[in-house]
């Protein structure tokens, strides 16, 4: 158990960076790492492992996206009334997926969400603006779309910034703002994802061996300890550098993000 504490610990140092400067929640290192870790000391069957890496991952983003968002709002990077409509859309997408993941075999959908992020990706890379020009959709759309992506984050495992981010800036919001935005999107996809892996998982494990549900608690702690200091570092990080390399940064990230995806 320690071991897992220590190696966690190192892992939350730069899922808080990540989630500072990008908005995300660091599932996408989290999630690979536990995957390989969790039946490797017997923590869990390899069945299983997916499920309690993707809810442990979530698990942490809950702490990490919390202390991201303050340092963001604190930078002036939210705009909490778009922000509050995407957090909305986000907990229902994140509850739901959540609840029934443990039902659902997620190859194929690892796939069609690698395809997509390659798109987004390039885009990204080619686009020669600070900000896209189309202007936001009406409520009612923001709050689906939404749904539909902090749905996916829950079922990956990660925060909002993979998806969030470069779709807010395809409609005209600018990076920074995009970013604040997906971290706020973050906490809603952790907090109901997370309560819907606790609520699916709590007839499969005990507490008394580490686990809430299909979070396994020492890994979660080893995360938090170290990715409540570096989500600051990551937030000032937005302020100091330019706009267009940040978007760069993001772009080969996207790469990176769907390269993994393709072969998981």
């Amino acid at each position: 158990m320690f071991s897992i504490i220590v190696i966690s610990a190192l892992m939350g140092a730069i899922v808080g960076l990540l989630a500072g400067l990008l908005g995300i929640g660091g599932g996408l290192i989290v999630v690979p790492v536990l995957l390989m870790l969790l039946p490797a000391f017997g923590i869990v069957a390899p069945e299983h492992a997916m499920l309690v890496a993707i809810a442990t991952s979530l698990g942490s983003i809950v702490i990490t996206a919390t202390s991201s968002i303050r340092a963001h709002h604190k930078w002036g990077n939210i705009p909490w009334p778009l922000a509050s409509r995407i957090m909305l859309g986000s907990a229902i997408g994140a509850w739901c997926v959540g609840y029934l993941a443990h039902l659902v075999d997620g190859v194929v959908l690892q796939r069609i969400f690698a395809v997509a992020v390659t798109l987004i990706a390039l885009r990204m890379l080619g686009s020669r603006s600070v900000v896209g020009k189309r202007s936001l959709p009406g409520n009612p759309t923001i709050v689906g779309v939404s749904g539909v992506l902090g749905g996916l984050a829950s079922l990956l495992g990660i925060g909002g910034g993979a998806l969030f981010v470069p779709v807010l800036n395809y409609f005209s919001v600018d990076m920074k703002r995009a970013i604040g935005c997906a971290a706020a999107s973050g906490v809603a996809i952790a907090l109901f994802g997370t309560l819907g892996y606790v609520i699916a998982g709590w007839q499969q494990y005990q507490l008394s061996d580490g686990f809430l549900g299909f979070i396994y608690l020492p890994a979660m702690l080893g995360i938090i300890l170290t990715s409540i200091f570096t989500a600051p570092v990551g937030a000032r990080l937005t302020q100091q550098l330019p706009v267009m390399k940040i978007k760069r940064f993001f772009g080969v990230f996207l790469m990176l993000v769907a390269l993994r995806m393709f072969f998981a």
